[in-house]
């Protein structure tokens, strides 16, 4: 898969782990659903209201049901981040960018009011398989 980050100086430049956009060409792409920080065996929320902790086991998770898709992270070209706190943003900034190294996917992170099962983070994402 052959991705493209777009960068110009004519829009405000990227404040953390993510592109301003992404350019792909792809034969498939992968919606994925927001994950929350469940425990895929025992179904139950980990992290005990651990921003950080959380955001690991949400990255975990995309990344298995990207595997599933027969994909990596390396595919995802945009994610979205809910937040039930913005406070939270730097916490979850830096787990995430522990996931997606060189060319990260373009990004927004909104607060939301609430999130399933008391959650403090929910991403979703997109990946493109060439």
């Amino acid at each position: 898969m052959i991705r493209d980050v777009v960068s110009t100086s004519h829009a405000p430049r990227a404040i953390g782990p993510y592109s301003q956009a992404v350019i792909v060409e792809a034969a498939r792409c992968i919606y994925c659903s927001g994950q929350i920080p469940l425990d895929p065996q025992t179904g139950e929320l980990v992290g005990d209201g651990d921003v950080g902790q959380e955001t690991h086991r949400v990255m975990q998770n995309l990344a298995a049901v990207l595997k599933a898709a027969g994909v990596s992270l390396d595919a995802v070209v945009k994610t979205t981040i809910y937040l039930t706190d913005l406070a939270n943003f730097a916490a979850v900034n830096q787990v995430y960018a522990t996931y997606f190294g060189g060319t990260p996917p373009a990004r927004a992170t909104v607060q939301v009011a609430a999130l399933p099962r008391g959650a403090l983070v929910e991403i979703d994402a997109v990946a493109v398989a060439a």
